[in-house]
C-alpha cells in the first residue's frame, strides 16, 4: 500500500528546507565575517585544526592554548558551533553517535570543556553578558 504525503506536510518540509538553506548562509556569512576580522590570526588557526581533526583531546589542547579573552563573546559563538560540528563530524567517523553529553556527575566531554572555557572570561563592556550561555541551546 503506498501512501501519499498530504500537501500540508510537503509544504512543512520545504519550509524546515528553506529554513535550513537560510540559517547555514547566515552563519556561512558571520563565519566569513569573522576570519576577515580582528581575530583572524586565532579563527584561522582554529580552523585548521578542526580539518585536521584527530581527537577531542587535541582540541581541547589547541584550544586551551589560545588568548580567548580577547575574543568578543558573538565571536566565540561562531568558534562554538565549528566545535560542535567538527565534533559531531568526529564522533560519526568514529562511528558514534553525534551528539552525546554526558549525565549529571560524569566527566565533561570536549565540547563542554571548551564551553566552560569560554564562559570563564567576564564579558567585556557592551558585551551581551548571556550570549555564551545561550550557546548551548542554539547548538544542541
Amino acid at each position: 500500500m503506498n501512501y501519499r504525503r498530504s500537501e500540508k506536510k510537503d509544504k512543512k518540509l520545504a519550509d524546515n528546507e528553506r529554513l535550513l538553506r537560510w540559517w547555514k548562509k547566515f552563519h556561512r556569512e558571520r563565519l566569513e565575517e569573522a576570519l576577515a576580522g580582528v581575530h583572524h590570526d586565532v579563527l584561522e588557526r582554529m580552523m585548521a585544526q578542526l580539518k585536521d581533526l584527530k581527537s577531542a583531546r587535541e582540541l581541547v589542547n589547541a584550544i586551551a592554548a589560545e588568548d580567548w579573552s580577547t575574543v568578543d563573546a558573538d565571536t566565540r559563538l561562531i568558534v562554538l558551533h565549528e566545535l560542535n560540528v567538527a565534533v559531531c563530524k568526529l564522533r560519526e567517523k568514529h562511528s558514534q553517535e553525534p551528539i552525546d553529553d554526558p549525565l549529571p556527575g560524569q566527566p565533561d566531554n570536549a565540547f563542554r570543556i571548551i564551553k566552560n572555557l569560554f564562559n570563564s572570561f567576564p564579558p567585556r563592556v557592551g558585551e551581551r553578558a548571556e550570549a555564551i550561555g545561550k550557546s548551548e541551546t542554539w547548538e544542541r
